[in-house]
């Protein structure tokens, strides 16, 4: 981060945490701390390699990186 109050530094991950928040965290109960860790572990590869993305012309993230190499 690089000067305080500016929000266009974490733009990015804000979007990723709010969009993690409602599809992950709020959406179960978790029993313990290492559940929680792996169900986010499996998220995050679901958002890199298969949630789609209208932006990103249909494509999930890393569809979208190789396809434009």
């Amino acid at each position: 981060m690089s000067r305080k109050g500016n929000c266009l530094d974490n733009a990015m991950m804000e979007n990723f945490f709010g969009i993690m928040k409602t599809e992950l965290l709020y959406s179960r109960q978790w029993n313990s701390m290492d559940e929680f860790k792996k169900e986010l572990r499996k998220y995050i590869h679901y958002y890199n390699h298969e949630r789609i993305k209208l932006r990103l012309n249909g494509m999930s993230p890393v569809q979208y990186r190789t396809h434009c190499i």
